[in-house]
């Protein structure tokens, strides 16, 4: 397979996840030429904000792989990968991504994400949902027991 036919395929999931009730998205995760796994956007099947098709996909191809890295992986999106997508494809690390369809083509469609970006940028207090910072030094602990740990697994 090449390619184009595993971006052919997440756009299939894209619509098959539409007629199936799902959002317009579809994303694969590849590895050595095949497909590790696959998925489609559940948010609103799942009721799971979190359900974006590249984050389910990622999860399931980890899971497989019995890691939280996914090197040498391809991801392919049927659309360019939302602030979260994007923040967990850097935590997983996979080689390269490939996208279809842009960020501005999905909030032509109502998937408008540029709020997000905006909202990162103002200080806590300013955001739409205000961030409270309480018990930094109390939560320091755990960040001290981690660097003690000699056993720690590095991400």
């Amino acid at each position: 397979m090449d390619q184009n036919t595993f971006m052919q395929r997440a756009i299939a999931l894209a619509l098959e996840n539409v007629h199936s009730g799902g959002g317009p998205f579809g994303a694969l995760i590849v590895k050595d030429g095949q497909i590790l796994a696959e998925a489609g956007n559940c948010v609103t099947v799942m009721n799971d904000p979190t359900a974006h098709a590249e984050m389910t996909a990622i999860r399931e191809a980890c899971k497989k792989l019995g890691n939280f890295h996914l090197a040498d992986c391809e991801l392919y999106s049927s659309c360019e990968p939302c602030p979260m997508c994007l923040g967990a494809i850097y935590w997983a690390r996979p080689a390269r991504v490939y996208f279809a369809s842009t960020a501005a083509d999905a909030a032509k469609a109502g998937f408008d994400d540029s709020f997000i970006y905006r909202e990162i940028q103002r200080p806590h207090l300013h955001r739409k949902i205000p961030m409270i910072q309480m018990m930094r030094e109390e939560s320091l602990a755990a960040f001290r027991a981690w660097e003690r740990k000699l056993d720690k697994i590095s991400y």
